[in-house]
């Protein structure tokens, strides 16, 4: 992926309105992928710098092009107020209204509201994987003890008698 990545870099070096940029997430990019929600690499994230949005497109360049053509372009933001429809700019204006420090908290509201739906996720995930290493330790038990019970000898003797009744 790195080459296409590099490609398309190449291609929007000189726009005014868009770019393509790497951050090391390992080096001096640690603190901005951390503000910005990065967990796994590589992470492509697209949108207005202060609202990313995660990338969850193909990784080839015809795929990377394709979305880069149809959406680094301005956006709605508070910078440009003329890009969005009523319902965005009312909303947006709204917020520009707040106090900073209210604003803020509102800020706080919805990010723990995330904080809390991420630590629910990782907690039923969680949940999910004892319950499955359960059922597996539960099912190579069951097999052990079916297989221990005589079913191979079963087997044999079944086998046996279809044998000597084909010979008669």
């Amino acid at each position: 992926m790195k080459p296409a990545w590099d490609q398309l870099a190449a291609e929007y070096a000189d726009s005014k309105t868009a770019g393509v940029f790497d951050v090391d997430c390992t080096t001096d990019g640690k603190a901005l992928c951390e503000q910005n929600g990065v967990r796994g690499y590589p992470t492509i994230k697209y949108g207005d710098p202060s609202n990313l949005e995660d990338y969850k497109g193909g990784r080839t360049l015809d795929a990377l092009q394709k979305f880069a053509a149809e959406n680094l372009k301005p956006v709605c933001s508070p910078a440009n107020l003329d890009l969005c429809d009523a319902d965005k700019k009312a909303q947006i204006e709204g917020f520009m209204a707040m106090a900073e420090a209210d604003l803020a908290a509102k800020i706080k509201e919805k990010k723990d509201e995330g904080d809390a739906l991420e630590e629910t996720f990782k907690t039923e995930v969680k949940a999910l994987q004892a319950k499955y290493e359960q059922l597996q330790k539960d099912k190579e038990e069951g097999l052990k003890s079916v297989k221990e019970s005589g079913l191979g000898l079963m087997q044999a003797v079944a086998a046996h008698q279809k044998k000597v009744k084909s010979e008669l």
